[in-house]
C-alpha cells in the first residue's frame, strides 16, 4: 500500500510529456495483450456458443459420449466447449487421436484430475491419475511386472478357473430361472482379483460378504466419477461441494480404506506369525515389502500401496464385467451369433468336456465377439481425459495448457466412413482382419494408446474370453418372455447397460457332473 501511495504522489512531479509517454506505453501494452488473446482465441477449435461465466455447462447432456458425437457432426472432428473456467476439447477422428496419443504423447500424458478422483485415489497417487514422470513409471512397473505379467497370470490360472467354475455351478442351480447376469460376473472377477491381491487373507463367509460390499462401493464410485461436478469447472467452489459429490466419494473411499487397513493388518499378523509359505506370496505381501525399501527419489509409501489396490479393484472389476454383460446381451439378441459361437466351442472342446483357458487361442470367432463388443460398447467411451502439460497445436488449432481433452473412442468406433453398418453387432468383421487393440490403429483402440494405454489388457482379455467361452459352452441363454434385451447404454467413466441384463440359463451339456 505504501508503495502505491508513493507512486501516486510522484505522479504530480512527472512532466506532461513523460506522463503521455507512459500512458501511451501502457495503452499499447494493453492493446497488444488484447489482440494476442483474440488471436489465440481465434486459433482455438470451433464450438457452440455459450453463456457468460458458465459457458456450455447448461447445455451438457448426461450421456456425454453421444452428446459429444452429435456436436462433432456439426462443428467437426475437433471442437471446444467452455465449461465454466475450464476449456474442454473433444477429439472425434482417428487422425486427430493419433496426434494427441502418439505424435504429442508426452505432452498429453498427464491427467486433468477431477476433484472427486483425488478422494477415490488417495490424492491421485495411483496409476490412473498420477502425473507422468518417475513416480508414475514406478507404479506402472510395480503393477505390470508383478501383478499383470503373463508369468503371473499363468501362475494364478487356478484362481480364475475356480471362480469361473463356481459361477457355472451357481448358474446351473438357477437353471430355467432369471439371474442377474452382470452381478454374477462381477463377483466372479472380483474374487479372482482379490485372491491375487491378498490370497488367503480372508475365507468363508467373510469373503462372500466382502464381495457384496465391494460391488456396492465400486458402483457408487464409478457413477460419481462419471458425473459432471461443478467444482471441477469453478475451482473456487470446491469447498462448498454444491452437489454433495465430494461428500459421497469421501464416504465410499473411507469404506475402501477400512477394508484395505483390515487386509494389511491381517497380512502383517500372518507374516509375523510365520505364514511365509509359497501359498502366501500374494500381491499385498509384495507391495508391503516394497514400502520397506528406501528410495529418496521415487518413494513407495503406504498411500501408493493402497492406491494400487484401489486401481486393481475399481479398474479391474466393473470394466470387465460390464464388457462381458454387453457381449451376452448382444448375443442373446442375435441367436445366429450364439449358435455360431457354440458350434465353434463344441468343435474345439466337445460336449463331454469343459473349457480350459488353453482352448482360447483356438476360438477365433469368440475372439471376434470380444473385439466387436469393445468396438460397439467401449468400456471407457471417452477414455480417461488427457491434459496437455504445455500449449500445443492439434489439427491446426491451439490446445492450451491445462485443457481437458476427451478422445471420443465411442464415436470413432461407430464412424460410418470407417465401419460398414457401424451400428450392427457383427463379429465377422473381425475375422481374419488387421484390427487389434494394441493402440497402434486409431480407428480401433478400446484400451487407449500411448504411454497411458490400459495396463490390464492381458488380464481383461483372459477373464473376458475364458468367462464368456465357459458360459456359452455350458448354457443356452434367453431373456425372460423371449423379448429382445434392451441395449440402451448408460454413460459413465465406465460404460454400462442402463438396465441390468436378466437372463435365463438352460444347461446344454448332457453330463450334470460337468457343472460342479
Amino acid at each position: 500500500m505504501a508503495t502505491i501511495l508513493s507512486f501516486l504522489q510522484n505522479l504530480s512531479t512527472i512532466s506532461p510529456s513523460i506522463f503521455i509517454l507512459i500512458f501511451c506505453s501502457i495503452f499499447a501494452i494493453l492493446c497488444y495483450t488484447y489482440t494476442s488473446s483474440r488471436k489465440a482465441a481465434s486459433r482455438l477449435p470451433p464450438g457452440p456458443p455459450g453463456l457468460p461465466l458458465i459457458g456450455n455447462l447448461a447445455s451438457l447432456d448426461p450421456e456425454l459420449h453421444s452428446y459429444f458425437a452429435a456436436l462433432s457432426r456439426k462443428y467437426g472432428p475437433i471442437l471446444k466447449l467452455r465449461l465454466g473456467f475450464k476449456l474442454g476439447i473433444i477429439i472425434t477422428s482417428p487422425s486427430l487421436a493419433r496426434e494427441v496419443l502418439k505424435d504429442h504423447d508426452i505432452t498429453f500424458a498427464n491427467r486433468d484430475v477431477p476433484d472427486v478422483a483425488r478422494s477415490a485415489a488417495y490424492g491421485g497417487n495411483d496409476i490412473v491419475w498420477t502425473p507422468y514422470g518417475p513416480q508414475w513409471r514406478l507404479l506402472r512397473k510395480v503393477c505390470v511386472l508383478k501383478m499383470l505379467s503373463n508369468t503371473t497370470l499363468d501362475s494364478v490360472y487356478s484362481l480364475r478357473r475356480h471362480e469361473v467354475r463356481r459361477t457355472v455351478s451357481y448358474m446351473f442351480s438357477q437353471a430355467g430361472s432369471p439371474v442377474d447376469f452382470g452381478e454374477q460376473i462381477f463377483l466372479s472377477i472380483l474374487n479372482v482379483i482379490t485372491n491375487m491381491l491378498w490370497g488367503g487373507t480372508v475365507q468363508g463367509e467373510e469373503r462372500a460378504n466382502l464381495g457384496k460390499e465391494f460391488r456396492r462401493v465400486v458402483a457408487g464410485m464409478t457413477e460419481i466419477l462419471g458425473s459432471p461436478n461443478v467444482s471441477d469447472f469453478f475451482p473456487g467452489l470446491v469447498r462448498f461441494d454444491l452437489q454433495g459429490l465430494q461428500k459421497k466419494m469421501d464416504s465410499l473411499a473411507k469404506q475402501f480404506d477400512a477394508i484395505f487397513e483390515r487386509m494389511i493388518e491381517k497380512r502383517l499378523k500372518m507374516d509375523s506369525a510365520g505364514g511365509n509359505g509359497e501359498e502366501n506370496k500374494d500381491f499385498l505381501r509384495f507391495l508391503l515389502k516394497i514400502t520397506e525399501e528406501e528410495d529418496a527419489k521415487t518413494p513407495f509409501t503406504m498411500t501408493h500401496l493402497k492406491a494400487l489396490l484401489m486401481d486393481m479393484i475399481v479398474g479391474g472389476t466393473d470394466t470387465s464385467s460390464n464388457a462381458i454383460e454387453f457381449a451376452m446381451a448382444e448375443i442373446i439378441n442375435k441367436p445366429e451369433v450364439m449358435s455360431k459361437a457354440q458350434q465353434e466351442l463344441d468343435s474345439v472342446i466337445g460336449k463331454n468336456n469343459i473349457v480350459e483357458e488353453n482352448h482360447i487361442h483356438q476360438l477365433p470367432y469368440l475372439y471376434a465377439i470380444m473385439k466387436e463388443t469393445l468396438r460397439l460398447h467401449p468400456t471407457l467411451p471417452l477414455l480417461v481425459p488427457h491434459c496437455p502439460s504445455e500449449t500445443c497445436t492439434v489439427g491446426g488449432y491451439t490446445i492450451p495448457k491445462g485443457a481437458r481433452v476427451f478422445v471420443n473412442v465411442w464415436a470413432i468406433h461407430r464412424d460410418p466412413s470407417i465401419w460398414e453398418n457401424p451400428l450392427e453387432f457383427k463379429p465377422e468383421r473381425f475375422l481374419d482382419s488387421k484390427w487389434d487393440y494394441s493402440g497402434n490403429d486409431f480407428s480401433y483402440f478400446p484400451f487407449g494408446s500411448g504411454r497411458r494405454i490400459c495396463a490390464g489388457i492381458a488380464m481383461a482379455e483372459r477373464m473376458y474370453l475364458y468367462s464368456l467361452a465357459t458360459l456359452l459352452h455350458s448354457f443356452d441363454w434367453n431373456s425372460p418372455q423371449g423379448k429382445n434385451v434392451d441395449l440402451t447404454e448408460k454413460f459413465g467413466i465406465v460404460m454400462k447397460l442402463k438396465n441390468p441384463l436378466i437372463a435365463i440359463p438352460t444347461p446344454r451339456l448332457s453330463d450334470p457332473t460337468l457343472y460342479h
